[in-house]
C-alpha cells in the first residue's frame, strides 16, 4: 500500500487541513513504534532524525520547522520496517547530535514544559530555539563530539564551583575567543547567564521597601513608593533621584514550581520521589528518615487526600544568616533561604543537588521579624501548591501528567533564626 506523503511538501502548514489530516495519519502511524520511555526521533528540519521526543513534541517541531526534505521512507516510524538497512535512508550522523549529552537535559525540560495544543502549536517551546542552536553548533570546526552549549554550561559549572568574578569569567572568555578565533561561543558572562535562564535556572528580582516593609511585587510592582511608610522605591541624593533608577534592597526569589517539576521530568529522579513509601523502617522503634517520625505519621492521619497519592512533595525548610564578605570587620547579614525534598532517601535528600535555593534576603541587617514581609513569595507558591498543586509530568510513570502537591512539614534553624522565622523577636 502506497503512503501518501504529498502532504509533507506543504509550504502554509498551519492553515492547511490537508496537512493538519496527513500529521495526524502519520502520527498514528508512529505510535507503535516508540520506545519505553514514550520517544521517537524527530524527523522536523531541524532535529533530522538525531533527536529524540515524546509524540507530542514531534507534532510540534513538524508544524514549525516542516518534515525534513531527504527522509523519503520512514523507516524509524513504521513504514517498511524490515528495510531498516535501506541506503537510501538518511542515517543519523555521528556528530554533534549523536554524543552530546545537553541533548537529553534539553528533552526532559521541553517534554516536561511543553503544553501542546489541538493544532500542536506550542508557543512556549520560542524560547528553547537560541538553546537548540547552540546546541546544534559545533564549538569550533571539526569538533563534533563537543557542542558549544555543552561548553559553555561546563565553564558555567567551573566558574560557580570556583567562585569566579564576573569580570574574570568575561576575562577568560575573551582570551578563548583571541586565541581560537573560529571558536562558537557567548561574548560575556551576561549573554552566558541569559542563555542558562532559559534552562530555567533563573531567579526573579523583587524590589523591597528601604525600610522592611512590603515588596514592590503583585498588587505594588509598579508603585513608585512604599505603600505602609511612603518612602521612595529609588535611592535618593540629595532628596533627588540618581541618573539611574536604583532600588535600596534586592530580594532575589527563585520559583519552586519549575525546580520541583524538573524532580519528575527523568525517570531515576521520579523514581527517587517515591522511596519514602518503600523505604520507610518496618520498625516503630528505629527512625531513619523523617517518614518513620510521629510527624509525618500524624500528618497522613489529618490529610489522607494528600497522602494518597506517594508523589506529592513533602519539604522542609532552613534558613540563617552569614556574612557573604568572609570579612568579619564588616557588618553584613544576608539570609538565604533553603528548600529540602523529604521524598527523597536520607543519603540523597541533604546533598548540595537536591537542595533547592528559594530566596536570597538581603542585608545590610537581618531582616528580624520583618522575615514575612520577604517570605511573601514563596509563602504564595506554597499555598498555590498546596491547594490547587500543577500539572506535572512524571517520566517514571510513561511520563504521563498528574496533579502534583506540595506541603511545607518542617523548619531547620537555629533558635535566633527560629525567632525571626516564628515573628517573636528581631
Amino acid at each position: 500500500m502506497t503512503i501518501d506523503k504529498s502532504w509533507t511538501q506543504i509550504k502554509k502548514r498551519s492553515n492547511s487541513v490537508v496537512f493538519w489530516q496527513g500529521l495526524q495519519s502519520f502520527l498514528q502511524m508512529a505510535k507503535p513504534h516508540v520506545n519505553d520511555r514514550g520517544f521517537i526521533r524527530c524527523l522536523c528540519n531541524r532535529c533530522i532524525n538525531n533527536a529524540q521526543h515524546q509524540l507530542e513534541v514531534l507534532e510540534t517541531h513538524i508544524h514549525r520547522f516542516g518534515f525534513m526534505s531527504d527522509y523519503n521512507e520512514w523507516i524509524y516510524h513504521g513504514e517498511n520496517v524490515n528495510a531498516a538497512s535501506s541506503s537510501n535512508v538518511p542515517q543519523p550522523n555521528s556528530g554533534v547530535h549523536d554524543r552530546d549529552e545537553m541533548f537529553e537535559v534539553l528533552e526532559d525540560i521541553i517534554s516536561n514544559d511543553a503544553e501542546v495544543d489541538q493544532l500542536g502549536s506550542q508557543s512556549s517551546n520560542v524560547q528553547y530555539d537560541d538553546l537548540f542552536t547552540a546546541l546544534n553548533s559545533e564549538l569550533y570546526p571539526g569538533m563534533s563530539s563537543f557542542s558549544s552549549l555543552n561548553f559553555l554550561v561546563k565553564l558555567m559549572h567551573l566558574k560557580v564551583m570556583n567562585k569566579w568574578t564576573n569580570k574574570s569569567f568575561d576575562e577568560l572568555l575573551k582570551l578563548l575567543k583571541l586565541a581560537f578565533p573560529k571558536m562558537d561561543l557567548v561574548e560575556s558572562h551576561y549573554e552566558a547567564k541569559k542563555l542558562m535562564t532559559k534552562m530555567g535556572l533563573g531567579y526573579q528580582s523583587i524590589h523591597v521597601c528601604k525600610n522592611d516593609y512590603a515588596l514592590f511585587w503583585n498588587e505594588n510592582s509598579m508603585s513608585e513608593t512604599c505603600p505602609v511608610c511612603s518612602e521612595s522605591r529609588w535611592k535618593m541624593q540629595a532628596g533627588r533621584r540618581t541618573g539611574k533608577n536604583v532600588p535600596h534592597k534586592v530580594l532575589r526569589y527563585f520559583p519552586l514550581a519549575p525546580r520541583l517539576k524538573r524532580l519528575f521530568a527523568t525517570s531515576k529522579t521520579a523514581k527517587l520521589m517515591r522511596w519514602h513509601q518503600a523505604g520507610k523502617s518496618t520498625d516503630d522503634n528505629v527512625m531513619r528518615h523523617p517518614v518513620d517520625g510521629r510527624a509525618w505519621k500524624d500528618f497522613d492521619r489529618k490529610h489522607p487526600e494528600f497522602a494518597d497519592d506517594v508523589r506529592n512533595v513533602r519539604l522542609g525548610l532552613a534558613a540563617d544568616g552569614f556574612n557573604p564578605f568572609n570579612n568579619m570587620s564588616i557588618s553584613y547579614s544576608m539570609w538565604p533561604v533553603v528548600l529540602t525534598t523529604y521524598n527523597l532517601p536520607p543519603w540523597l535528600c541533604m546533598k548540595p543537588e537536591y537542595l533547592m535555593l528559594s530566596l536570597l534576603i538581603p542585608g545590610p541587617q537581618s531582616p528580624g521579624k520583618d522575615m514575612d514581609v520577604f517570605l511573601r513569595p514563596l509563602i504564595e507558591e506554597l499555598k498555590e501548591l498546596w491547594e490547587n498543586g500543577i500539572d506535572t509530568r512524571d517520566a517514571g510513570n510513561d511520563r504521563k501528567v498528574f496533579k502534583m502537591r506540595a506541603v511545607l512539614l518542617w523548619t531547620v534553624n537555629d533558635f535566633p533564626a527560629r525567632s525571626s522565622l516564628s515573628g517573636w523577636s528581631g
